[in-house]
């Protein structure tokens, strides 16, 4: 694509963005109904279901970035979103729910089942610092340890959250008592194997316009001049975090907010798992193909989840700006990082 004028990549990156945006309504839709069909719960549904599906570009990018050998791309890839991706639920809490006497998304999703999905964000982010630090020639039968480490977090994560969506030793079985009830399936709601088809359908488009929309915004950038960190940490991570956005004010619209938080913190603690894939296709350690940008992104994620984990204890009901304190926090903290970023991308 590098080849098209500036104006054709703005078109084409505006289509594939709604694309995306179209399809991530129907995932969610779909998502809702598999979630009572199949018994998941909206917080594992999201955790697994939802977030594997709207970072479906993610996987095609990194995929083709190990088979080429370009690791640097997949390890900026993958590491370049998760903190803007958690600013998502910003504009969830912002956007999703407005008029008087609503209170923060946080106070309406809170439960500990919720909690331990963020603290597994926070987990799998640790490993992916600490195995940046390791040297090359680690590989044994094309893994290495701190990408087995990641995987296995992941995995028990979504063991405990299971079993905590079945019962947890706690008032009200870890649900806050006044939050967002369950919400209300239709009467006439679409059928399992039309829940099934539309999902996929909607899974394929996010796939493929999510790839065009990578390659499209990285073509502008380089148009521009823009630097590669800056925009995929910026304009490129929101573009790829469209899906999640979609899907997120289209769960919070169902009345299913714990759906829509479960999705951000599913799909921050999957992404890391691709470093598995990536180094088995490659054959090469990844992570300490990362940089200083990256590990310092990765450290803000960490924090910005953090913050969310606090406001999903302590429950804050005022809104600040239109949005909780923990939301003003977050977007102040982003802020203050992208800055950071650029000191060190300088």
């Amino acid at each position: 694509m590098d080849s098209l004028p500036f104006a054709l990549l703005v078109g084409i990156f505006v289509a594939a963005a709604a694309v995306v945006w179209v399809a991530g309504i129907q995932l969610s839709k779909a998502t809702d109904v598999l979630d009572a069909r199949l018994h998941l719960g909206s917080a594992l549904g999201g955790l697994i279901v939802l977030a594997v599906a709207t970072n479906l570009p993610e996987i095609a990018i990194t995929v083709s970035a190990a088979v080429s050998g370009n690791l640097d791309v997949a390890v900026g890839n993958i590491l370049g979103g998760i903190a803007l991706q958690t600013v998502v639920l910003v504009i969830l809490d912002a956007f999703g729910k407005r008029g008087r006497g609503v209170k923060p998304l946080t106070y309406r999703a809170a439960s500990l089942t919720l909690v331990l999905e963020g603290l597994v964000v926070v987990a799998v982010l640790a490993v992916v610092i600490a195995g940046s630090q390791l040297p090359d020639g680690l590989e044994v039968l094309r893994l290495t340890p701190d990408v087995v480490l990641i995987a296995a977090l992941w995995i028990v994560g979504l063991l405990l959250v299971q079993r905590a969506g079945s019962h947890l030793p706690w008032h009200e079985d870890g649900r806050a008592p006044d939050r967002s009830p369950k919400p209300q399936k239709p009467k006439r709601s679409m059928s399992t194997k039309k829940a099934a088809v539309v999902f996929s359908i909607s899974a394929l488009a996010t796939l493929v316009a999510g790839v065009v929309l990578e390659r499209a915004g990285d073509a502008a950038s380089s148009q521009i001049g823009l630097s590669g960190v800056l925009f995929g940490a910026t304009v490129l991570a929101l573009a790829t975090s469209l899906p999640e956005i979609s899907t997120g004010l289209q769960a919070i619209r169902q009345g299913d907010d714990e759906l829509a938080i479960s999705d951000i913190f599913g799909g921050n603690a999957f992404l890391p798992v691709l470093f598995l894939l990536a180094t088995v296709i490659s054959g090469s350690a990844v992570l300490p193909r990362a940089n200083a940008a990256d590990i310092y992104l990765t450290a803000l994620a960490a924090l910005l989840t953090l913050v969310y984990v606090v406001g999903l204890i302590f429950r804050p009901q005022r809104r600040l700006l239109g949005m909780g304190v923990d939301s003003l926090t977050v977007l102040a903290l982003y802020a203050v990082g992208i800055g950071g970023l650029f000191a060190i991308s300088a």
